[in-house]
């Protein structure tokens, strides 16, 4: 297993939507410099999302269409914390940095 590269930060995301609105990331798929890819199951995770102080409730708005969540993945035996957000306008999700 190589190491994993992210030019461009997209990664695959399987992930639960509740009836309230949430979002609940499961797992990720990256592909690493091989050409391989690599699922990680999402052992935790943290909504960080700035809803501001008049939005109440926790969805996103056309204002704030941006989800961030950190989490807490296993790589090789150990636990790494990752940072994801969420293009709800592009349906997209992408990681912060480079972690692995």
């Amino acid at each position: 297993m190589g190491r994993i590269i992210e030019q461009d930060n997209k990664v695959d995301v399987i992930c639960q939507h509740s009836r309230d609105g949430t979002i609940i990331p499961i797992k990720l798929r990256v592909e690493d410099e091989d050409g391989q890819y690599q699922t990680y199951l999402i052992r935790s995770y943290k909504d960080i999302t700035n809803y501001g102080e008049e939005d109440n409730h926790k969805v996103a708005t056309a204002i704030n269409h941006m989800w961030t969540f950190d989490c807490n993945i296993l790589v090789f035996g150990r636990e790494r914390r990752i940072r994801l957000l969420y293009n709800s306008f592009e349906n997209l999700w992408r990681t912060v940095e480079d972690w692995v």
